[in-house]
């Protein structure tokens, strides 16, 4: 099915210690997203990048606390939020390109705005972490808490206030670094986590399944994939890899799984840093994954 797409860039590094992420939405545009968007029949406007303040230098600040930068966080992501709504308000597909994962507190609040909407959430982590259980303190740790309603109130309350999305309608895929805390929040919760082990045992296919299975009775989907999923080996330029992760082939199974569904009607791709990439490889699959849940196929 051919698609009205928008995509808005999110070159926002905020969230996290480590700097690069802010050069993924460019590195994903050199890479030739759009071109190879249209060539499979997809109407395709770039709708530019959401305005970022300049981040100060803090190399010079003991450790990083829990609340760095929340206040551009939250600007930035109310600004992804109206724009995101926009553009959904217009029948259009958005397709955000981050940016660090707590980029998702607006690109979510936009697609779930009207209705409700299941959040299929491929990450080698949780991010369901609040500043009470953080080990690190950042906020790109936390954006799938904060979407359930948990976490700072500026981030809950972007675009409406509360919960954006019921633990009920959330599925996790690839995780396999969870902290000891967010392990027991997530059971306590009831969200549905497929873990490497899962994929490992039952194979990419049975999870994908069993995650639309999960949502078939919502019209909505949002899709948010952070590029760290995938195992280090497929894609070296992230901030925090960790061995063990979807293959190659994988990846490109499960987004034309989910592709098939039609149930995808927003999607958003996080956490490229282009600084620790290798010839920008990881970018190069952020594109080919993406094609691949846009409806591109092999024969």
């Amino acid at each position: 099915m051919k698609k009205k797409i928008s995509i808005i860039g999110i070159p926002m590094d905020f969230g996290q210690s480590l700097r690069g992420v802010d050069m993924g939405p460019a590195a994903v545009r050199y890479t030739g997203l759009i071109p190879k968007l249209r060539a499979l029949g997809h109407e395709v406007i770039d709708s530019g990048d959401i305005s970022i303040p300049i981040r100060e230098d803090d190399s010079g600040k003991a450790g990083f606390a829990e609340d760095n930068y929340l206040r551009e966080i939250t600007q930035i992501c109310e600004s992804v939020f109206e724009a995101g709504k926009t553009i959904i308000e217009a029948g259009r597909f958005p397709l955000f390109i981050g940016g660090d994962h707590s980029v998702t507190v607006g690109t979510v609040a936009a697609a779930a705005h009207s209705e409700p909407t299941g959040l299929i959430w491929i990450d080698a982590h949780g991010d369901f972490n609040t500043p009470q259980t953080s080990p690190s303190g950042s906020i790109h740790g936390m954006p799938l808490a904060v979407l359930t309603g948990e976490g700072h109130k500026t981030l809950v309350n972007v675009g409406q206030p509360g919960a954006k999305i019921l633990p009920d309608n959330v599925v996790l895929i690839g995780q396999r670094d969870l902290d000891p805390v967010e392990r027991q929040r997530l059971k306590s919760f009831g969200i549905t986590v497929f873990t490497m082990r899962e994929i490992d045992e039952h194979g990419i296919r049975t999870v994908a399944g069993k995650a639309l299975m999960k949502l078939a009775h919502l019209k909505r989907v949002h899709l948010s994939v952070d590029m760290d999923a995938l195992d280090p080996l497929e894609a070296p330029g992230v901030g925090t890899p960790v061995p063990g992760g979807i293959t190659y082939r994988e990846g490109h199974l499960l987004m034309e799984i989910l592709a098939d569904s039609g149930k995808i009607t927003s999607m958003d791709l996080v956490e490229i840093n282009p600084i620790l990439d290798i010839a920008n490889k990881t970018a190069e699959l952020a594109v080919e994954l993406t094609l691949s849940a846009m409806g591109k196929s092999i024969l």
